[in-house]
């Protein structure tokens, strides 16, 4: 095992173990994966975070194939499917936040009602229809889903978000549930104002060099 297969093993076992203090997860739902070069590493499935180990980490070809003593997540047909479809996005994090889920529930689209929207990659983040967990059909669901955006919910299931790096597909995680959050506590006020389409491709202009920065030394 190269060092970077080992260090990114340790990074998404850490990711894992942020995920329900971050409200992303409750026991063992939700799950992770990381590109590492020609394969994906993947968390098994009904394995708890607080035993996880770099060790349980879960080996996958793109075509299906995986290595290991324990399987992969239920989920990894749409990671994998992400993964191959979209070069650009390296991490994919599953969750069952509480807000998320609950528009999900309702199979509701998350619109611009606060400019962070932008950070999805549209002006709204899509519900994709229903379909059993752990199916192709799923993973159908979810690419049409993400079209030209970075995270979706799941219809009466949970929410997605991917990015560059696996940091940058926690902070995403965290922000949509947010943004869900607010949403919510909007509706309960009563008509909630939507940003227009203009105006979150202004911020999506500007988000190109937003988000927290490395100091010189780091």
């Amino acid at each position: 095992m190269s060092d970077d297969e080992l260090q990114i093993r340790h990074s998404i076992v850490h990711a894992c173990r942020r995920m329900e203090p971050l409200g992303l997860s409750h026991g063992t739902s939700g799950n992770i994966s990381v590109r590492c070069g020609d394969k994906l590493l993947i968390t098994p499935s009904g394995v708890p975070y607080d035993t996880l180990s770099s060790d349980g980490i879960v080996s996958m070809d793109f075509d299906g194939g995986w290595q290991g003593e324990l399987a992969p997540s239920s989920e990894w047909r749409f990671h994998l499917d992400i993964m191959q479809t979209r070069p650009d996005v390296n991490a994919v994090v599953h969750g069952h936040p509480l807000y998320a889920t609950s528009l999900a529930i309702c199979r509701r689209d998350i619109p611009a009602v606060h400019y962070m929207i932008a950070a999805a990659g549209g002006a709204t983040i899509r519900c994709a229809e229903y379909a059993t967990f752990g199916t192709q059909a799923l993973s159908v669901n979810v690419l049409k889903a993400m079209q030209e955006r970075n995270c979706c919910l799941l219809a009466n299931h949970g929410m997605i978000a991917t990015g560059a790096n696996l940091e940058r597909a926690i902070r995403l995680a965290s922000e949509l549930e947010n943004l869900a959050h607010q949403y919510v506590i909007s509706l309960t006020i009563g008509n909630p104002c939507i940003l227009s389409d203009t105006e979150i491709e202004k911020n999506i202009a500007l988000f190109e060099n937003y988000g927290p920065k490395r100091m010189p030394n780091d």
